[in-house]
């Protein structure tokens, strides 16, 4: 169970699949863009997810903003409960986002440390990455 996608997302979605009952997982960009997902998941249906995962975090922060009587909120992460399982949505500070999967019998708190834990790694290393060149691209 690895992650598919042009960079190497795998050191993310990995240890959230080592979460028993975990079933799927996609990395993606807050407009709604794949940058990883697990290979339960065909590429269309990674795709499908990312987007539905972006508006349904739009849809979470204009909520809390309207109950917050304010024009804007961040959220910091959004559990979806059905028949099937749960979806658990956590997204990064520097503009991605985790999004995770897992059947009825998936311990939340576990899902959702193990989530957390990998965005708190996924924004340590963004951090750390070098300085961009003038260009926009990275230094030569």
């Amino acid at each position: 169970m690895t992650s598919r996608a042009a960079g190497d997302t795998a050191w993310v979605l990995e240890p959230v699949l080592e979460v028993p009952h975990v079933v799927a997982a996609v990395l993606l960009t807050r407009d709604g863009l794949v940058t990883g997902y697990t290979d339960a998941l065909s590429q269309p249906s990674a795709e499908r997810v990312a987007a539905i995962t972006s508006t349904v975090q739009g849809a979470c922060r204009t909520a809390a903003a309207a109950f917050a009587d304010t024009d804007q909120a961040e959220i910091r992460q959004v559990v979806i409960e059905s028949d099937h399982g749960y979806v658990l949505i956590v997204p990064t500070d520097h503009g991605t986002c985790v999004a995770a999967y897992g059947d009825p019998e998936v311990r939340l708190d576990l899902l959702a440390h193990r989530v957390h834990s990998q965005v708190a790694r996924l924004g340590e290393k963004a951090m750390a990455a070098g300085p961009r060149g003038a260009d926009g691209g990275t230094p030569a």
